[in-house]
């Protein structure tokens, strides 16, 4: 081979190294700030305890009681309080330090942990002790998540907000996938209350994390009342044409496409007659595809027709998990599940984007507590409605007209937008 030869191909060689280094470097870019990466490792190990904890409390919950509905009950008083309390808390997340708001959610949730843990162990035999206990997680979440939510912007600058955004789906996610794994082994060879007793433990890594972190909190000028902040914050809100329509997508895609994560125990037992190692695989399929779904929306950062392109993946995720609910068969189920988490994410990550450059500071607290409640809240009462259809009609058919909603709710935005197109 000449040396010219030799040359081009080692200049080829290290483009595309270059190329890799730089893709890498962009997918990873929120690593930069320190107080993210703090955060970021603390919140995962935190997220993998919950995900051990629903694994086992649906697990729990359907062992007691045989019922859809009270698995779209336990999710529902669960979600409930973000209706109830988020406002509030995106009032608070603008007046206190969202530090300290955290720090007291994180001790709430954590004390529920252990608390199921202990009636657990001491042989726990009625269903209800377990929806109070996720009514009182729901509201530490409540509070904890627009101080959260506003927290993350505070810590990365705004070109690498979107990435930011994407990364703690990844983290979330990447928790979709472990925990529920570790919870199938924890839960075959320690017993459920190994799974309650890890998440109160997990809680401590992300209070370390949260005590790490270096932030100033700037208090408002002249806090006014906090009637008078929610009405501000809703006042913006309705004035913001597209921050309306984010909203209302928001809620939609949580309420109709949420279920399929509720229904998963019903469909490893009664769809494929398996028991809890297949359900576990079932989330740890769709926890793959979110942890997916946000890398690519990480790599991708802020792009023009953001808007566009969460309508077209929505429009394919009805169509996934319509898919799934018609599937008898193993494999295919879990490569829909995949495509559906992958999908969600992607669709989740990219609005939450677009809202959060949207809004100024100031009002990121309320404005971004309107949003949960949207997002959110979509979660309990979908899940308690397609429960209620499911005890009726199966959990199939309720997840087939699901998917066709969601595919029509991508379809009118794509043609009346509502500003949302052309972001």
């Amino acid at each position: 081979m000449s040396n010219s030869v030799q040359t081009k191909a080692a200049t080829a060689a290290a483009g595309v190294a270059l190329t890799g280094v730089n893709a890498v470097r962009r997918t990873l870019a929120a690593f930069r700030y320190r107080n993210f990466s703090i955060l970021w490792f603390g919140s995962c190990t935190s997220s993998i305890g919950t995900w051990m904890q629903n694994v086992a409390e649906n697990w729990l919950v359907l062992s007691m009681t045989g019922s859809a509905f009270y698995l779209g009950l336990d999710a529902f008083l669960q979600q409930l309080p973000i209706m109830l309390f988020t406002l509030l808390g995106g009032v608070l997340a603008d007046r206190l330090d969202r530090r300290r708001v955290l720090l007291v959610s994180q001790y709430i949730q954590m004390t529920t942990a252990f608390t199921l843990a202990a009636l657990v162990f001491s042989g726990l035999n009625h269903v209800w002790p377990i929806l109070v206990l996720s009514f009182i997680t729901g509201s530490a979440q409540a509070f904890g998540g627009p101080a959260s939510q506003a927290l993350v912007p505070t810590l990365v600058e705004k070109s690498d907000l979107p990435n930011a955004i994407a990364l703690n789906s990844i983290q979330f996610n990447l928790a979709r996938v472990i925990g529920p794994l570790l919870a199938g082994a924890a839960l075959l060879k320690f017993g459920m209350t190994s799974c309650f007793t890890l998440n109160g433990v997990s809680f401590l890594v992300v209070i370390v994390a949260l005590m790490l972190l270096r932030v100033t909190h700037t208090a408002p000028v002249s806090p006014r009342r906090i009637r008078e902040e929610l009405k501000g914050g809703l006042n913006y809100v309705r004035r913001e044409g597209s921050l309306l329509a984010l909203t209302m997508l928001a809620f939609a895609t949580t309420f109709l496409a949420f279920a399929v994560l509720t229904f998963l125990p019903l469909f490893a037992k009664q769809v494929f007659h398996q028991g809890v190692a297949e359900y576990t695989r079932l989330m740890a399929f769709s926890g793959s595809g979110s942890v997916v779904g946000a890398i690519v929306v990480a790599w991708l950062g802020k792009y023009k027709r953001m808007g566009r392109t969460a309508l077209i993946v929505q429009l394919l995720c009805g169509g996934l998990i319509a898919g799934f609910a018609l599937s008898r068969v193993l494999w295919l189920s879990d490569i829909l599940l995949f495509g559906v988490g992958a999908a969600l994410i992607i669709v989740f990550a990219t609005v939450t984007s677009l809202v959060q450059l949207i809004v100024p500071n100031e009002l990121r607290g309320r404005v971004m507590s309107i949003y949960m409640v949207a997002f959110r809240g979509g979660m309990p009462l979908g899940s308690l409605v397609s429960g209620y259809f499911a005890s009726k009609f199966g959990a199939p058919i309720v997840l087939v007209c699901n998917g066709i909603l969601l595919a029509a709710v991508a379809t009118y935005f794509m043609v009346r937008s509502h500003g949302v197109r052309e972001l």
